[in-house]
């Protein structure tokens, strides 16, 4: 899948097992794709390597909430009406609240 904002894409990967969505981005020292977690609304980055962006939104892709350059060792509580979380590379996008992204197949 590629997930595309603005003119801009990156190769998207979807996390269905227990495995893959328990481990993520942790212990990644290069970070070249993105990350997308369905029916997840709340997120860690315990272990990280790198910072990272967190977008979370609804099931229509659209931005409720954006997490720039999120550091290590933290945490985002459940948010409400959030459907999936996507985890990129820092500062991949420049992301605006309301926006919708694109994902292809």
């Amino acid at each position: 899948m590629i997930l595309s904002y603005k003119n801009k894409d990156i190769v998207l990967r979807e996390c269905k097992s227990f495995y893959s969505r328990f481990k993520g981005f942790m212990f990644c020292k290069d970070i070249d794709k993105a990350l997308l977690f369905k029916k997840c609304n709340s997120i860690h980055t315990c272990f990280m390597i790198n910072n990272i962006d967190i977008i979370m939104c609804d099931k229509d892709y659209k931005i409720l909430y954006y997490y720039p350059n999120f550091k290590k060792w933290k945490f985002i509580l459940p948010k409400k009406d959030v459907y999936l979380t996507i985890e990129t590379p820092s500062n991949y996008f420049d992301i605006c609240i309301g926006d919708k992204l694109e994902v292809r197949e």
